[in-house]
């Protein structure tokens, strides 16, 4: 049975990409369908963005540019209405050379909106779509990583279940953060897929862990790992 150990409400779980990521607006439609059941076994080439930060399908993540290779890439995907894909970084940084590991399941990223900051940094904002699985990268002339990828078949969403009633609870109660409220994600789950997909990307887990909550299928399994997880962090906070 899932539920919130000690019952109660809590507070201060937010964890959304780095806190320094500008706030975009202006509106450019999305590319791609980030609903439904999506058919997975088929390969394409997709240009990665290694990041601190692990993506869900249906979450929105902001951006600051400001490298050439990104900024490139940017371009080509918005004037092809195409994605590209987020993959955690485990080896490096974000900023200048490939990273020296980065996970091998990723979420595609959808570019919804964009505007120039007042330091001169060109925001995004982008929606995830689909989860993929890389077989093959390589690193271009101008460091950007490119890579072959498979996609991971999507679950079709499952009816939310009495056993769930903590978990979103939980998400509510993150939708009134401040950093949750700004991003306009929409918090409100419309099945089990979905709230696995929110949680897993609001919650302040390890980015280890949010990778393999990502690469779990069942949307049921995935809400009992989360709820280990959120257990464990009340054990460490109780102690």
């Amino acid at each position: 049975m899932r539920g919130i150990a000690g019952g109660g409400r809590i507070g201060g779980f937010c964890c959304v990409g780095n806190e320094s990521d500008g706030r975009c607006n202006g509106i450019v439609p999305a590319a791609g369908n980030v609903a439904g059941h999506l058919k997975g076994g088929f390969s394409m080439t997709l240009p990665l963005f290694p990041l601190n930060a692990v993506l869900f399908p249906g979450c929105v993540l902001d951006l600051q540019l400001f490298e050439a290779r990104y900024l490139d890439m940017i371009g080509r995907c918005m004037k092809q209405g195409e994605g590209f894909g987020v993959v955690c970084i485990t080896e490096g940084s974000e900023v200048g050379s490939v990273p020296g590991g980065y996970s091998m399941i990723g979420c595609e990223a959808l570019v919804t909106d964009f505007q120039q900051q007042e330091n001169g940094l060109l925001g995004i904002r982008v929606v995830g779509g689909r989860r993929f699985r890389v077989v093959a990268a390589e690193v271009q002339r101008d460091q950007l990583l490119v890579a072959e990828v498979e996609w991971l078949e999507e679950p079709v969403e499952r009816p939310l279940q009495e056993e769930d009633a903590d978990l979103v609870a939980l998400l509510e109660a993150l939708a009134e953060h401040p950093m949750v409220a700004s991003l306009n994600m929409g918090v409100s789950a419309g099945g089990q897929y979905a709230l696995s997909n929110q949680l897993a990307y609001l919650l302040p887990f390890t980015e280890k862990d949010k990778v393999e909550l990502l690469e779990i299928d069942d949307p049921e399994e995935r809400l009992d790992a989360i709820q280990e997880l959120l257990d464990e962090m009340q054990g460490d906070l109780q102690a």
